[in-house]
């Protein structure tokens, strides 16, 4: 499995949000993440948020995501717009449920396909909620402390 964006976010725009407006809390491209056993990532808006957390780190196919944008006719536009943490290639994530793997030494176990909502027609544009059923990446838990590294020629933001 090759990592080929990572991403962190401050704040939830969607999740939590029903019945109200999102909030605007920037999707930031980072070239590393710092994984944190049972926590999350370090920086990111689910570290520790409830213990156990099945979404402690999401995946995303970079393949999907231009299947995505020509499907939705979007040109472009970064992966970030999915919300996920780690965009990868060379892996079917949906076999990655309810199996342990290991990323640059890092391990996981993958708990669950990150289920599209309706917010995805609106992050996105509409038609991606639909688009995405059945594919919307994959939710893990982290087993081991690690560094994730990016291919993405990325500068680190503020740190």
């Amino acid at each position: 499995m090759e990592i080929c964006h990572l991403y962190i976010s401050p704040g939830h725009n969607f999740f939590g949000h029903h019945g109200r407006e999102p909030d605007d809390y920037p999707i930031i491209e980072v070239p590393t993440i710092d994984c944190v056993a049972g926590h999350g990532i370090r920086g990111d808006r689910f570290f520790d948020y409830k213990e156990s957390y099945k979404g402690q780190i999401t995946f995303f196919a970079l393949e999907l995501f231009h299947h995505l944008c020509r499907a939705v006719e979007l040109r472009d536009c970064s992966p970030g717009l999915v919300r996920r943490n780690a965009i990868t290639e060379g892996v079917d994530l949906n076999e990655l449920i309810g199996q342990e793997f290991e990323v640059q030494g890092v391990r996981f176990r993958g708990t669950e396909e990150c289920r599209p909502c309706y917010w995805m027609d609106r992050a996105i544009a509409p038609g991606a909620e639909q688009f995405l059923k059945g594919r919307g990446g994959l939710r893990a838990l982290i087993l081991s402390d690690g560094k994730l590294r990016s291919t993405a020629s990325v500068s680190e933001i503020g740190g």
